[in-house]
């Protein structure tokens, strides 16, 4: 059945904060930039095939608000 524990929480090895920070930071940092390189995706495709900009216009229209994306993320 269940366990009722009354002792701490941590009975096992002792964190490594600094790590787990470091990882989090790094998860953060993957998962904002992986939204902006869909998101400029997505865009660029909607100029090239939605707006008539054509493949290149719309490789231009993506590489453009990747750039300003990643200025403005900093």
């Amino acid at each position: 059945m269940a366990e009722h524990n009354t002792g701490p929480a941590e009975v096992g090895a002792q964190m490594d904060y600094k790590e787990h920070e470091h990882t989090y930071a790094m998860f953060l940092a993957a998962a904002k930039f992986g939204s902006l390189a869909i998101v400029a995706l997505l865009l660029g495709m909607t100029a090239g095939f939605f707006a008539g900009a054509g493949f290149l216009g719309g490789i231009v229209v993506m590489l453009i608000v990747f750039i300003a994306g990643i200025v403005l993320l900093r």
